[in-house]
């Protein structure tokens, strides 16, 4: 019995961790159990986690199954979507060009910015009082 190929990518955005799994198969996309379209009710939200999908062409050429955890729904988001790129450089890296000129393989490094003493948020001042 011939093994199953998996293709494994992990993706980051602000707090949340993505591990993708990519099968060949029909286009099966799971999310933590649940349908993807269950689990990310935007519209344009999915489009945006789909995207390295539609521009290799691979929407229903993979099955694809993802744990993610941490952050909220744009976090978690960028993370899924990091990690199906990930995984399709697995696949094929002569695909790298495409998602590249894209923007998709590089690891957005914005994360919320941590509290300072004397300070009410980051940068946030207490209100002057003048007397």
């Amino acid at each position: 019995m011939a093994k199953e190929v998996i293709y494994r990518g992990t993706g980051r955005r602000k707090s949340a961790v993505a591990r993708v799994i990519l099968t060949p198969g029909t286009g099966t996309f799971t999310v933590n159990g649940r349908p993807f379209e269950q689990y990310i009710v935007s519209a344009s939200t999915r489009l945006d986690v789909t995207q390295p999908l539609d521009l290799t062409d691979n929407r229903s050429t993979f099955d694809i199954q993802v744990n993610v955890y941490g952050g909220g729904a744009s976090g978690q988001a960028g993370a899924i979507r990091h990690g199906i790129t990930r995984a399709l450089l697995d696949v094929n890296p002569d695909l790298r060009t495409k998602l590249k000129a894209a923007g998709l393989i590089t690891r957005d490094p914005r994360a919320k910015e941590r509290k300072k003493y004397g300070l009410r948020k980051a940068r946030r001042a207490p209100q002057f009082s003048k007397r």
